[in-house]
């Protein structure tokens, strides 16, 4: 199936890991196919200095790539699944979900082995909002301090700012071959992960059928049925990073387990539940999933932040 592909990707390390990593897979399934790599800057990699919840949230790493996409100037996008709002614009789908890496967040410490080992009062950094209110949640005892950047920039403010800990996922560390920085991951019971953390999320044009077709062999069952639950489930919260959910899912049997938090933002009340469905209902789990945790005082709490009823 010979043809001239145009990935459209953001220039940072990790996304020119991960798309990379497509180009490779693409090259070596079909080698009459050339592979070109398009860097296109996102809002978010203009604006490095403020927290992603007060300029916007979810869309900030994609929107300039999808209009690439849109208009024929790249014919794939590569993207961090959890970067991806759960609606899609018009015209535009996922083409292959590839196999998930790792969906935990890592912990990365010089002086203690595990978050439970860091004594009251100590600093933990991370740019996330999911993270900080589970963090709080757990251990209300210590200090959050938001940090963005890529990973060097991370560790770098990190020593500089004397934190005690920093916690980022683990799938990007594991990319980048930076698996031996951290000691460990924190268990999901105490940190859930974001909705399609450690999934990679190929876009392409509905109308494209021949890349479709093309890209069918990277796309894993599994990973997509689990992201389809998550989504869902994020979709009915109409949620961002400016709200603090998080969601999980996974495939065992002939069924799909998810779990699925709300939190407030100071991580004083969150909300957990965890149900199963069959495989094929993956989408509709999700949103039962939502339903549920809205009944239980989810609403209540997304009211305040959205400052309306959903």
């Amino acid at each position: 199936m010979p043809r001239d592909l145009k990935i459209g990707t953001r220039g940072s390390a990790l996304a020119l890991a991960q798309a990379r990593w497509v180009a490779a897979q693409i090259s070596g399934r079909y080698p009459a196919c050339r592979v070109e790599l398009v860097i296109i800057k996102t809002t978010g990699d203009k604006i490095q200095d403020v927290p992603l919840a007060q300029i916007g949230g979810k869309g900030l790493f994609i929107k300039e790539i999808e209009e690439a996409l849109l208009t024929g100037q790249v014919d794939l996008a590569v993207h961090s699944l959890k970067d991806m709002p759960a609606e899609m614009p018009e015209g535009l789908m996922l083409g292959a979900v590839p196999p998930r890496e790792d969906c935990r967040d890592a912990f990365i410490s010089s002086r203690y082995a595990a978050l439970a080992e860091i004594p009251a009062g100590g600093r933990v950094g991370t740019g996330s909002l999911r993270r900080r209110v589970q963090l709080l949640h757990r251990r209300p005892d210590l200090t959050v301090v938001p940090l963005r950047g890529n990973v060097d920039t991370r560790l770098k403010k990190m020593e500089i700012l004397r934190l005690d800990a920093l916690i980022l996922a683990a799938a990007g560390l594991n990319r980048l071959g930076l698996a031996h920085i951290y000691r460990g991951c924190v268990p999901e019971s105490d940190m859930l992960p974001a909705v399609g953390q450690g999934a990679l999320g190929l876009e392409v044009r509905l109308a494209d059928h021949d890349l479709r077709e093309l890209l069918a062999f990277l796309d894993d069952p599994p990973t997509r049925l689990a992201v389809t639950a998550e989504r869902a489930f994020l979709a009915r919260l109409e949620g961002g990073c400016v709200v603090p959910v998080a969601a999980l899912g996974r495939v065992e049997g002939d069924s799909l387990v998810l779990s699925a938090l709300i939190s407030d933002l100071e991580g004083r009340r969150v909300l957990r539940d965890q149900r199963s469905a069959p495989v094929a209902e993956a989408a509709g789990l999700g949103s039962q999933m939502a339903e549920s945790l809205l009944a239980a005082g989810g609403r209540e709490i997304l009211a305040a932040l959205y400052g309306r009823s959903i």
